[in-house]
């Protein structure tokens, strides 16, 4: 990394913590993808459960929904829908190992607070992922 004066810059790429690379795929996914995914989801899981409460409003059915459609998606495909159509995945602690349900279930409950997910550290990456260990990586 080079900083404005053309001096190389002292800070760490983000995710080289991690073994990741800094760009390309298998990087960190930048929070604005991140946040596209997860308005994806919601979007998603508010139509899926609006479609069984119709004509009333989902209410809190789609958070349902949404923890649901979350943790079954990122145990068998390793991405949730709004994940897969922005081009990212959720990398495990153990490459080419399936997510274990336990830490779908740990970081889906902690998304749905959404306060983790904001308190991000210096590779940007939210507190329900560090907590479980994944990161969520460009595909």
């Amino acid at each position: 990394m080079v900083s404005d004066a053309g001096q190389p810059s002292q800070a760490p790429a983000r995710g080289a913590s991690l073994g990741l690379p800094s760009s390309g795929p298998g990087s960190l996914a930048p929070f604005t993808r991140r946040v596209g995914g997860y308005l994806v989801d919601a979007v998603a899981s508010a139509l899926i459960a609006w479609a069984f409460t119709a004509p009333a409003g989902p209410g809190n059915w789609s958070l349902l929904v949404f923890g649901v459609l979350t943790v079954v998606t990122l145990v068998l495909f390793g991405q949730t829908p709004g994940q897969r159509v922005l081009g990212m995945r959720l990398a495990h602690p153990t490459p080419g190992a399936r997510l274990a349900p336990w830490r779908a279930v740990a970081r889906t409950a902690l998304l749905m607070l959404l306060v983790p997910a904001l308190l991000v550290d210096a590779d940007g990456r939210g507190l329900h992922d560090r907590l479980t260990g994944t990161a969520v990586v460009l595909d």
